[in-house]
This record gives structure tokens, sequence and C-alpha cells, in this order.
């Protein structure tokens, strides 16, 4: 009787982990990939459901079926990390000289666009645009956090990208190519 709960539990995780892939699959323009994803999960979804409603008196199996729905939450945004599939735009703002900065991220192999503005507590800013794949930006944070630690700078993601556009000229590296997303 003890396995219904813990099988319960394992498939609620692989279940909401696929569903947390699929979600930020589909956010990030991934929808072909999104939908295989989708069919599995269902699957896994259908079965978990059905064992946990079948055993609505057993507390364990109705524990393990939401026990496994906030974990498999926690493993899929892991996963999702892991696999960091897509691009995310870094804007840089700094008041101080732009060039150690460029010229840094350029030695590192970072495409960037530059632009002069003003702020309100100095008279001019930089702001520095990047484009940078998912791979790269663990290893992007540490050099301007290690580097450049004055440095402002806000990160969002990229839902599309023009084709064979050159944003980064080291190859970036693949993680199982991109969990299928290529």
């Amino acid at each position: 009787m003890a396995a219904i709960p813990l099988l319960i539990l394992a498939a609620r995780i692989i279940e909401t982990s696929m569903e947390t892939i699929r979600t930020i699959y589909i956010t990030r323009g991934h929808a072909d990939l999104a939908s295989y994803i989708g069919i599995v999960k269902t699957g896994i979804w259908l079965l978990s459901t059905g064992l946990v409603l079948s055993n609505l008196l057993d507390y364990w199996s109705v524990l393990a079926y939401l026990a496994g729905y906030g974990i498999g939450t926690l493993i899929g945004i892991r996963i999702e990390d892991w696999i960091s599939i897509g691009y995310v735009i870094v804007r840089i703002i700094t008041p101080a000289d732009p060039q150690p900065v460029t010229a840094r991220l350029a030695e590192l192999g970072y495409g960037m666009t530059r632009i002069e503005g003003s702020g309100s507590f100095t008279s001019t800013v930089t702001i520095i645009f990047m484009i940078v794949p998912r791979t790269e930006l663990s290893r992007l944070l540490d050099v301007i956090s290690r580097e450049f630690p004055y440095l402002l700078y806000t990160i969002e993601d990229v839902r599309t990208i023009r084709d064979g556009a050159k944003i980064f000229h080291k190859d970036a590296k693949s993680r199982i190519l991109g969990f299928f997303g290529l």
C-alpha cells in the first residue's frame, strides 16, 4: 500500500517538472517542443490523478500528490536553468568611463551596443546593450560582479531573435542541443 503514494509522488514530480519546462518553452517561442512535452506530461498527469482520486481516503496519497507538485515545480525550474535555452538582453548602466567594461566584455566574446545618455543623479551615463545566450549569462554576471561591482544591470528574456544574427562571436556551449530547442 505504501507503493501507491510513492508512485504518485514520483509521477507528480516528473509531470510538474515537465509542465514547468513546457511553460518556459512556450514563453520562449518553442511551441513545437512544448507540445511534445505536453503530450507526455498529460499522460503522466492522467495516471497520477487517477491514482489519487481512486485513493482519496488515503491521506498519504493526497499528501504525495500535493508534495509532488511543489517539488516538481522546483526541479523543473532547476532543469530549465541547467538547460539555459534561449537568449537574454543584458543592459548595463554605468556613470563611469565605459571603455574598461566594453574592452573586457569584447575580449570575452560579447557583442554590445553602446548608447550615451543622462541620468537624474549624474550628468552622463552609458547604457550597454547585449544579447547573450542564456548559457553564457552566469559567466557574464560573474565577470561583472567580480571586476565591475559598481555597475547597474538588468536582464530580460528574449522571445525571438532573427535567425543568423551575430550576437556572440565565440561559440556558446550546447546543453544537449538546448534540450532539443537546438
